[in-house]
């Protein structure tokens, strides 16, 4: 068995030794070997978890790569592809709402007599005249807190009604198209400022620049992290049959097939 470096490790990747110990540390790579002198060893084993992880990060971000590992390494295959799942579900749920504020983005091209929303109801198809949501409605709708909604009311992106006797907020159509846009516009990094901007230009049926300049930069995200996702599922099935839990589709790197230390 070929034994490798903390630094060979990192050199494939451009990243620190520290950085491999952290992942080792969290999980994410297996434990390393020891030497008699206490200094870390790896496998090929080890560099093919690294660059798997390394491939899932742009895919699914940190938290849920770090999981997806984690279940691998504890041998539970379904909760692996659970969290996989979840990426999957996000990037088709970001998809759909862009589709949804980029037919809003149309509307207002065609003049102020056609604001987003129009007759085809908010984002999710909802008709005109459903029924209105609760904060807590909403927030479960978005996979929000309540303090979220709130902190997007007081930055001016939400403008919910209240009831007549118990103040409570409601959230009609319009409201959830905006609740829907801000969600998706803060996970592409807009500051609330900007967000309530553009959110502002929709409903004033203004200028629409900014808008289009935000979907198109977002929608180039979402499609290289559909592009992402692609490569790291093939990495990660890879991975899944080096550790003897997938199907077997050929080695995840270059070298001989090596057991995972503490398997």
């Amino acid at each position: 068995m070929d034994h490798l470096r903390p630094v060979d490790l990192a050199r494939e990747h451009g990243i620190s030794t520290q950085a491999v110990r952290n992942y080792e540390q969290a999980g994410w790579i297996p434990p390393a070997e020891r030497t008699p002198a206490g200094y870390r060893t790896y496998t090929a084993a080890h560099a093919a978890a690294l660059r798997t992880y390394l491939a899932l990060v742009p895919a699914h971000g940190h938290a849920l790569s770090g999981q997806i590992m984690t279940a691998l390494h504890a041998g539970e295959v379904d909760a692996a592809l659970t969290a996989v799942d979840r990426g999957h579900a996000q990037l088709l749920r970001d998809r759909e709402t862009l589709d949804v504020v980029g037919r809003a983005l149309e509307n207002l091209a065609a003049g102020p007599g056609t604001a987003a929303g129009g007759s085809s109801g908010g984002p999710s198809g909802a008709p005109e005249g459903a029924q209105e949501l609760s904060i807590g409605e909403l927030a479960r709708r978005l996979r929000v807190t309540a303090a979220t909604l709130r902190n997007w009311e007081e930055a001016g992106i939400l403008v919910p009604a209240r009831t007549p006797v118990t103040t409570h907020r409601t959230y009609g159509t319009d409201d959830v198209r905006d609740a829907e846009l801000a969600h998706l516009l803060r996970r592409g990094g807009y500051p609330l400022a900007h967000i309530a901007t553009v959110v502002q230009q929709i409903r004033t049926a203004g200028g629409t620049q900014a808008l289009s300049g935000a979907l198109d930069d977002w929608r180039h995200r979402l499609t290289a992290r559909g592009l992402a996702m692609l490569h790291a599922a093939g990495l990660c099935a890879r991975y899944m049959a080096f550790l003897d839990i997938g199907p077997d589709l050929g080695p995840a790197a270059p070298g001989p097939r090596a057991p995972v230390p503490g398997r």
